[in-house]
């Protein structure tokens, strides 16, 4: 039984919309339908795939948000126990230059043996954002930290 995919993961957020907001303008998804469970979320595709979802958070969540899903945490900002979520991603120039337009701060790391080239990046709520490029994809640009570089 092995596992095939990323298939969503779930954000709480003190601002919802502005969350929601952010995920489609800077990182280019799609705000679609979703089921309605009786309390506020968003759902949010790549392509036909709804990868993350997102609902409200905090010490105020309704009654049927905790009956539905539970609550382990009122924790709205920082990635809690989860370190970041990765998305595979192609165009790393336009990515750079679309991020810089938008005063967006990230770095940049690259992991030889995995041919990978990565962006890390934190959305409104602190959540770090990994953005992963084919190495060929970076040309002349230069890592910040090259995994090949560290040291035991």
């Amino acid at each position: 039984m092995p596992l095939t995919h990323l298939e969503h993961f779930l954000i709480q957020a003190e601002d919802l919309d502005g969350t929601r907001d952010w995920y489609v303008d800077v990182l280019g998804m799609v705000a679609g339908p979703h089921p309605d469970f009786k309390f506020p979320v968003h759902w949010l595709y790549l392509g036909d795939e709804p990868v993350l979802h997102l609902t409200t958070g905090g010490a105020a969540v309704s009654e049927n948000r905790k009956k539905y899903l539970g609550q382990q945490t009122t924790e709205t900002h920082g990635s809690g126990v989860v370190d970041h979520v990765a998305f595979r991603a192609t165009g790393l120039p336009e990515m750079m230059a679309h991020l810089d337009a938008k005063g967006i701060a990230y770095t940049r790391r690259q992991v030889d043996d995995q041919g990978l080239f990565q962006l890390f990046l934190l959305d409104p709520n602190g959540v770090k954002v990994e953005l992963n490029f084919a190495a060929a994809e970076a040309g002349g640009i230069k890592a910040d930290v090259m995994a090949s570089e560290l040291t035991r």
